[in-house]
């Protein structure tokens, strides 16, 4: 079999890797790429949103599965354009796609599914977001705990959690005015702030079955203890001892499947991965988002798990034949990984700069690094992102798991580099 997986990140090195390991699996093409799939992979020089040119690699190449790691194609409508063309492929259609690719949409289905999340405002221009602010708050460092929203996607630092009236109003100026996410700030959400930790449920489902995978828990802000500006994830572990049976059994009764029955209602069949990011409240898990693909980072500590052959999964939703598949089998060990990052980010960043010690980190044991933002210049691996290397590791607990992921970081250097120390510390707190 030939598998081509779409898109340049962790998640997709991660893909690539495991979808080589299947012993049905006889070549995997990453289209673009970067350093990384390049050793595991074989890199194709088309962009993942080249949706013409991924059609016709995948035709010439008789590719029997494409799977789509990133949501921009998806909600672009690759997966369409892919089945319309007698392709095989993982991943839900444009349509249910918008699940991702506008809050404002799947917090109106949310709403109509009575599924629990955050009361929430829409608006459409950021006059209004301002006057709703200044008509509740008068003063400016009144506090709000509220949080604003970009629509549209914004590779994850459209949210921007206030604490004051001043901060709303900086965000909705941010998003509306300025500009700063583009297009994604063509309409805007406020909704209240949900407090308590954050974890991630993924589901792989073809429509009719759910196979839930074991609970992640991401760590969005850049910071150590969960501070400064949300980013894309700077690490995950997995599993999260704050999901555990119980509670699992809730957020699939509760959460994941009613909005595939609500995305049916809405004659907008799902058909890949959903992501739900949730807030374990004391009223109990809210949604804060969901997102139509693997999380990255959560996807790297995941598949290091898994051991159950990822190609026959992803065929078998493709298919529709989810039912037919046994339990997924796991490493009972725990994993995580952490995001070493460039200089800047989330803000600008410099591409370019040489990175080192990435064969000494990869030959320690229970460790794999994911590329992220890095590509090959004169036979160099160097930064090409913010997000540059996803190292993840294994331990028998997750103290283990964290000291072994850490002693690959230590080995690893360019100028600039940084990560959070932290990862996984909320999971070493709850044991």
């Amino acid at each position: 079999m030939k598998v081509l997986v779409v898109g340049n990140g962790g998640r997709e090195h991660a893909l690539a890797w495991k979808l080589g390991q299947s012993s049905k699996v006889d070549k995997v093409f990453v289209a673009p790429g970067n350093a990384g799939t390049a050793k595991d992979a074989e890199n194709v020089d088309i962009a993942s949103t080249d949706i013409p040119g991924l059609i016709q690699f995948a035709k010439d190449q008789a590719i029997d599965l494409t799977v789509i790691g990133p949501e921009a194609p998806l909600v672009l409508g690759l997966a369409d354009a892919m089945e319309a063309a007698g392709l095989k492929v993982f991943g839900p259609s444009r349509a249910a796609a918008e699940l991702e690719g506008s809050k404002v949409f799947c917090k109106n289905l949310l709403h109509t599914a009575n599924i629990p999340t955050a009361n929430y405002q829409t608006f459409r221009s950021g006059d209004d977001a301002a006057r709703y602010i200044k008509d509740r708050f008068s003063e400016p460092n009144e506090p709000v705990n509220v949080v604003v929203k970009a629509d549209g996607l914004a590779a994850g630092k459209g949210v921007i959690v206030c604490d004051t009236r001043s901060d709303a109003l900086e965000a909705i100026d941010r998003i509306a005015s300025r500009r700063e996410f583009g297009e994604a700030g063509n309409e805007l959400i406020i909704e209240e702030k949900l407090v308590g930790q954050e974890a991630s449920v993924l589901a792989i489902t073809d429509g009719e079955t759910i196979v839930t995978l074991p609970a992640a828990q991401d760590h969005k802000p850049a910071h150590d203890g969960d501070t400064g500006p949300n980013t894309g994830g700077m690490g995950a572990h997995c599993p999260t001892p704050i999901v555990d049976d119980e509670l699992m059994t809730k957020i699939e009764s509760d959460v994941l499947v009613p909005i595939v029955h609500a995305l049916k209602r809405a004659r907008r069949p799902f058909k890949g991965v959903l992501y739900a990011g949730l807030m374990l409240t004391p009223a109990g898990p809210k949604v804060l988002e969901f997102n139509v693909r693997f999380g990255d980072p959560e996807c790297q500590p995941l598949l290091m798990r898994l051991k159950t052959d990822l190609f026959d999964v992803l065929e078998a939703a493709a298919d529709s034949r989810l039912a037919e598949m046994d339990p997924l089998e796991w490493d009972e060990r725990p994993s995580i990984c952490v995001v070493m990052a460039s200089e800047g980010y989330p803000g600008d960043y410099e591409k370019g700069r040489e990175i080192t010690g990435l064969e000494n980190a990869d030959a320690l044991e229970d460790v794999k690094v994911f590329h992220a933002g890095t590509v090959l210049a004169n036979n160099q691996v160097v930064t090409n992102g913010g997000r540059v290397l996803g190292i993840t590791a294994m331990g028998n607990t997750i103290s283990q798991a964290k000291l072994q992921a850490y002693t690959a970081v230590k080995e690893i250097r360019w100028r600039g580099a940084w990560c959070r120390k932290d990862i996984s510390d909320k999971a070493l707190a709850e044991n």
